[in-house]
């Protein structure tokens, strides 16, 4: 069977993006080498009963194919990435009250329950909930 290992997202800053996806979402430290030259290497990933084996790589987006694709992606309104999350609503209050700044408040999208944050690091970041 094949799963999905690790995903990458294309951030302005390794290291505040870092302090962003823990501090903030609560997603734990996995990996963080320093590869040195100024140069991170971060993963993080879901807290103790989340998916244990998934990483998200904290990818610096700078150069010829992270920076067009990154700024065609957030000019479209699209999220980088989907976290699925138990109540939408519960996780938009608590962010919101940490300062986390949305362009789409929960609505009804299909199947889910959706908002959309911006990750302070470039990227529009999507939280859905299935609808009962």
């Amino acid at each position: 069977m094949i799963k999905v290992a690790m995903t990458n997202v294309y951030v302005d800053d390794v290291a505040k993006a870092h302090a962003f996806y823990t501090d903030v979402l609560g997603f734990e430290t996995r990996t963080h080498m320093d590869l040195g030259g100024g140069t991170l290497f971060v993963t993080v990933g879901a807290p103790e009963g989340g998916q244990p084996d998934l990483q998200l790589l904290l990818e610096p987006g700078q150069g010829p194919i992270a920076d067009p694709y990154r700024k065609a992606v957030r000019e479209a309104g699209l999220p980088c990435i989907v976290f699925s999350v138990d109540d939408v609503e519960a996780e938009y209050e608590r962010l919101r009250k940490l300062g986390v700044g949305f362009t789409q408040d929960p609505q009804e999208q299909g199947p889910f329950i959706t908002a959309v944050l911006d990750d302070t690091v470039g990227n529009l970041v999507q939280l859905a909930q299935p609808k009962e």
